[in-house]
């Protein structure tokens, strides 16, 4: 089979273009600035953006099937516009299509949100996938969109990344107490997405850990996984920031849970590991 990897040389990216490997796939990753570092990967420069060039890669790649990760944050065009290109270039050639999605196109509630419930954003970012879900809902109905909460894993990870700031004095880095995310390892989200490619799921899925945790209790796992004193965190409130985005977003993945045979495991087991 021939898979076509959208954004492969992001970080989830990478991951997925490893494992595809090695199951012995046909794997195209696309990538904009720089190809990533799997090898086996045929890597394509694409810019998502160009429909036409999305189109001709795609006609000339004949992939079975895509995963769309591509994503920037504040990029409209990558994240909605992008979104739709791909998803209409793989329906074209009758592609399996899974959708990356993510779990800011909620507005935040203290219930977690369940598989189908509809987008609520509150922040460009946020508004931008869920136009994403709407484009590929309207090109290509029966792929599989997942919404995914922060992924990590080990020091590529820019959510790792963020904390280790916050506990090493980063100028002007501070973590929230007051958002709450499901956060999902990068190994356990790749094979989700793999085991929905060979599936024939369509509509949204959550997939994201099973720890809802704010990103400054982020922060303290990740201080006592690498040695760093919890105390030195800076922390700080969304209202004191004075960023509009979403408080309270924990995703509801007990569908995927029970479709998939990929444990979700929670952030507390995957950093005390």
């Amino acid at each position: 089979m021939t898979l076509l990897i959208v954004g492969a040389s992001g970080y989830l990216g990478g991951e997925l273009c490893r494992r595809a490997v090695t199951a012995g796939l046909r794997v195209v990753g696309t990538y904009h600035r720089a190809p990533g570092a799997v090898d086996g990967v045929d890597w394509q420069r694409l810019d998502i953006n160009d429909r036409a060039a999305v189109r001709a890669l795609v006609t000339r790649v004949r992939p079975q099937a895509v995963i769309g990760t591509a994503a920037v944050y504040g990029q409209w065009a990558v994240c909605a516009d992008g979104a739709g290109h791909v998803a209409a270039a793989a329906a074209e050639v009758g592609a399996r299509l899974v959708h990356l999605s993510s779990d800011a196109l909620h507005g935040g509630r203290p219930e977690p949100y369940a598989d189908d419930e509809p987008p609520t954003p509150v922040y460009p970012y946020g508004a931008a996938k869920a136009a994403g879900e709407t484009a590929v809902r309207l090109a290509a109905p029966q792929a599989a969109l997942v919404r995914t909460s922060l992924i990590v894993g080990d020091e590529r990870s820019k959510q790792i990344r963020l904390c280790l700031d916050a506990l090493t004095g980063a100028p002007g880095v501070r973590l929230f107490t007051d958002e709450f995310r499901c956060p999902v390892d990068v190994g356990d989200l790749a094979s989700a997405v793999l085991e929905l490619v060979d599936s024939d799921y369509a509509g949204v899925l959550n997939v994201a850990g099973a720890d809802p945790v704010s990103r400054a209790e982020l922060g303290r796992l990740v201080a006592l996984r690498y040695g760093l004193d919890p105390a030195k965190l800076a922390v700080t409130t969304i209202a004191a920031a004075g960023q509009p985005r979403p408080a309270d977003v924990r995703l509801d993945s007990s569908r995927a849970a029970a479709l998939l045979k990929t444990r979700l495991r929670g952030v507390r087991e995957l950093l005390a590991s």
